[in-house]
């Protein structure tokens, strides 16, 4: 299982690429693993403000739908459009084409409550 060293993990298996004042949010390959085929992602809106672990897309795959919970908390700068017409890119690249939205990080201290990849490592079972 693909756990890159370079990102954090939150426990709810979202991963964050944090580049200056900007994180990149996706699901972990453990994640989409578990879910299986995605068909569906409900992606938040540009300008949208957002609170760690709130709930900011869904997921819908042919065995259940799923919240994504942000990792941290910001205002949503981007959004993967890509995924609209390729879902399965969460399948298929995770961690890269696979990404979901981007933040624009207000507080960088809750950083520091995500995990690194030996620690969810750890907590997957790798």
């Amino acid at each position: 299982m693909n756990v890159p060293e370079n990102l954090k993990y939150a426990e709810s298996h979202e991963w964050v690429l944090l580049e200056g004042d900007t994180a990149t949010v996706g699901i972990t390959e453990h994640a989409q693993a578990e879910l299986t085929d995605i068909v569906y992602v409900e992606l938040p809106k540009v300008g949208r403000p957002v609170v760690a672990k709130e709930t900011i897309a869904v997921i819908e795959s042919v065995k259940a739908a799923s919240d994504i919970y942000s990792p941290v908390g910001g205002e949503v700068v981007a959004v993967n459009t890509a995924l609209d017409g390729n879902p399965a890119l969460l399948n298929t690249d995770s961690f890269g084409e696979g990404w979901i939205y981007k933040v624009k990080i207000s507080d960088p201290a809750e950083l520091d409550a995500l995990k690194d990849a030996a620690a969810y490592r750890t907590q997957i079972g790798v």
